[in-house]
């Protein structure tokens, strides 16, 4: 007969068990998506769609999404209670935190320089149909 797998886990020597027991919690730590997140959080889909203000069809679909807006990742874990971290591993460092992407000014500035790039066109424009 065969024998059970908590009788083999048990026949290991003590420092075998214990690299086991361990590669286990890391494996209980990991989730295979958002969905599975989700259920480790309690929540359920309609409420992570009242939170953000979206019907519940939505949050399904964000669930089985393969890639996104990392705001958008941001929103989901936020409604479901966590906080996203966004680490980078590196080889020659330890691992880096970014804080935040992009420059936090840059839609103001973008402004700034569309409404100066208009400017000019039209000067230019305007400097063109006078020569003509």
């Amino acid at each position: 007969m065969g024998r059970r797998l908590d009788e083999v886990v048990a026949a290991l020597p003590a420092e075998r068990r214990a690299q086991v027991d361990a590669r286990f919690e890391e494996l209980r730590a990991e989730v295979e998506g958002l969905g599975e997140l989700r259920r480790a959080a309690g929540k359920a889909q309609a409420e992570i769609a009242s939170t953000l203000k979206i019907k519940q069809p939505s949050v399904s679909k964000i669930e089985k999404q393969a890639d996104m807006y990392l705001s958008t990742l941001r929103s989901y874990v936020e409604a479901i209670g966590g906080q996203l971290d966004l680490i980078v591993r590196l080889p020659s460092r330890a691992p880096l935190r970014i804080q935040r992407l992009g420059d936090v000014a840059a839609p103001q500035a973008a402004s700034v320089r569309r409404a100066r790039d208009v400017a000019i066109g039209e000067t230019h424009r305007g400097k063109a149909a006078r020569a003509s």
